[in-house]
């Protein structure tokens, strides 16, 4: 065999084998358990911002008598 021919074979191999690797994701890179994007002090405070400026407005509303 030539040296080129046996670069070539050898790096047909390599692609092969990468084939069958494809789509095969190792267990330690997937997430575990139920972890937040976000923690629970700035969710808690994103709901109290929602909740109170609805409330705010609705206040708002009532005292206007529904005319803004």
């Amino acid at each position: 065999m030539t040296t080129s021919r046996r670069l070539a074979d050898r790096k047909i191999e390599r692609f092969e084998k990468n084939i069958t690797k494809r789509g095969a994701v190792p267990e330690t890179t997937a997430k575990k358990g139920n972890q937040y994007p976000v923690g629970p002090i700035l969710l808690g405070f994103f709901v109290f911002v929602v909740i109170g400026s609805s409330l705010f407005q609705i206040i708002r509303t009532a005292t206007s008598g529904g005319m803004a």
